[in-house]
């Protein structure tokens, strides 16, 4: 089984993430932020992967540096989970309509994070959350995680819908890249035989 725990303890957060990729989308999340958690269960439930968060925040100043240093924990933990990727798809595409909104993203995991964000929200704030935050969280995860992803929302009205097909659309293209190829099952993708390299093309 695919499976990691990592912990991040500053003065800012104290956070403990743990994933199963093999899972059944089982969650159990706790932030201090409902709107986040309940993004953060959708992304469980439609990746298929289990996952525990247990975070503590500075969220009487603001929700930023919790809500950035779960994506940093979370994405680093399912970069742990992943071992040395031998056998995984390695890339994933999901389209994600819900309702008026309609979700594209796509990742490759590659060793060499980045993150093309074309979402725009025509609200400051989802419940007590800046939406603004959700950019952070993606890059934050891409980051840790170690992939390449761009998100883009095509189409949508309700700034509910969008972010929510964001993170079903993640979930998705998640569940697809990190599938086991049975033709391949003993190999590394790239060529080369090495994530992360800079001319891996």
């Amino acid at each position: 089984m695919r499976t990691a725990t990592c912990e991040r303890k500053t003065q800012e957060t104290e956070i403990t993430v743990s994933v199963n990729l093999d899972g059944q989308g089982v969650y159990d999340v706790e932030t201090g932020i409902g709107f986040f958690d309940h993004m953060l269960e959708q992304l469980s439930r439609h990746s298929l992967i289990d996952i525990t968060v247990r975070a503590k925040g500075d969220l009487h100043i603001d929700f930023h540096h919790t809500v950035e240093d779960v994506g940093i924990i979370l994405g680093q933990a399912m970069k742990q989970a992943m071992g040395d990727l031998r056998g995984i798809t390695r890339y994933g595409n999901a389209i994600i309509p819900m309702d008026e909104t309609c979700t594209r993203a796509s990742l490759d995991i590659s060793g060499r994070p980045f993150l093309v964000w074309k979402v725009d929200f025509s609200r400051d704030k989802l419940g007590d959350m800046d939406t603004e935050l959700f950019q952070e969280w993606f890059r934050a995860f891409a980051l840790g995680a170690g992939i390449t992803l761009h998100v883009e929302n095509m189409y949508g009205e309700n700034n509910h819908h969008i972010i929510e097909s964001c993170y079903k659309a993640l979930a998705r293209a998640l569940r697809q890249a990190l599938d086991i190829d049975p033709r391949k099952a003993d190999a590394i993708p790239p060529t080369k035989g090495v994530i992360g390299d800079e001319s891996d093309l």
